[in-house]
């Protein structure tokens, strides 16, 4: 909004001039973002506690978790607010990957809404059946495969439906008609991964927020021309812009964690996870670096690979292979304090975002 005010009366004031720049307008919105969680957190937090929209814990957990049941729920308000509105003030609004991540917020932050009133009201820690929830997952994310491929900004088919491999100039897989599913996969698996993860105070919006940040310079990297050819990555029209939405969603991570840090004041719920995790995914594709997604978010693909093993494991022989799942638990039950479980993680975390540098020029 701000871009389309003050950009056109740069001719009469030059200093608006400044508002053309992405690394201007992105350092806006991640001040913006935080200082709106600084200012709101509190109110809003009054409020879900009045409302006594709290937690349900789950019974077959570890025993120290039972003492958070009552905290505050459904804080993912918190983050959507800061990034809707962040996004709404800074970036360009008629860029179609930002039109996108807006609608995917929106779609995924509102499905996440259901399933915390949905628990709620069934006062346990179920909310929307698995089936309901990858059906409003899907919808969208076919929605958005479907125009990536047939209505991309790229300019043919065949390069829309490249995935590039890291660690290899010139390798792409072309998955074709195929490359639907494959988006699919990753949107709808990246927001679910980010929702498995979210069991400890701050181990989410953490690790979410270290991957959102390596993904703006991604994406800004994928925008700019030379750097794209200098690093050998697929050049995306305008989606230097994402990196905007990004460091809203850097800002907005910083502010919950303000309250989400041990002991947890307020949780983020599936009103955050789902939507975080899901635009991660989203912009993976969007600047066509879906498979790095796999390093970058190695902790979250471990956490959901934890609880797919451990699922179909039992399922087989009626024994565990984790004491519990997903894996932050399992580290619980091993005898680790969950503030240690958490800052290793993250720690972890920040490795594989190097890692995922690295990938760029080890080639």
């Amino acid at each position: 909004m701000l871009y389309h005010i003050f950009y056109r009366l740069s001719n009469i004031f030059t200093p608006f001039n400044v508002f053309k720049y992405i690394t201007f307008r992105a350092g806006g919105a991640i001040l913006t973002s935080l200082l709106i969680c600084f200012i709101t957190g509190p109110c809003i937090i009054r409020k879900l506690t009045k409302f006594k929209i709290k937690q349900v814990v789950r019974t077959d957990g570890p025993a120290m978790h039972l003492v958070k049941s009552g905290t505050p729920t459904m804080g993912g308000l918190l983050i959507l607010l800061s990034v809707i509105t962040s996004t709404l003030l800074w970036a360009k609004l008629d860029n179609k990957f930002i039109i996108w991540l807006l609608i995917g917020t929106v779609w995924l932050g509102f499905l996440g809404f259901c399933d915390d009133y949905l628990k709620l009201k069934k006062k346990n820690s179920k909310g929307l059946s698995i089936k309901g929830k990858l059906f409003g997952q899907i919808i969208f994310a076919a929605s958005l495969a479907s125009y990536l491929t047939f209505f991309s900004p790229n300019p043919t088919f065949a390069t829309a439906t490249l995935v590039n491999v890291p660690f290899f100039k010139d390798f792409f897989i072309n998955f074709s008609f195929s490359y639907i599913l494959f988006v699919v996969v990753i949107i709808v698996g990246s927001s679910n991964a980010v929702n498995l993860t979210d069991g400890l105070d701050g181990l989410a919006i953490g690790n979410i927020t270290i991957a959102a940040f390596a993904l703006a310079l991604f994406a800004y990297f994928a925008g700019h021309f030379q750097i794209a050819n200098y690093l050998k990555i697929i050049n995306i029209s305008g989606a230097g812009e994402i990196s905007v939405f990004l460091l809203a969603v850097v800002g907005a991570g910083l502010g919950f964690l303000w309250y989400n840090s041990h002991p947890a004041e307020v949780f983020m719920g599936d009103t955050g996870s789902l939507f975080l995790g899901g635009v991660l995914g989203m912009v993976a594709v969007f600047i066509k670096q879906e498979l790095i997604l796999l390093i970058l978010g190695g902790i979250f693909v471990v956490e959901a690979f934890s609880v797919l093993i451990q699922v179909f494991y039992f399922k087989r022989t009626k024994k565990k292979i984790f004491k519990m799942a997903p894996m932050h638990h399992h580290f619980e039950m091993l005898g680790l304090p969950e503030t240690k479980v958490t800052i290793r993680f993250w720690m972890v975390g920040i490795i594989l975002a190097i890692l995922s540098f690295a990938s760029l020029k080890l080639r």
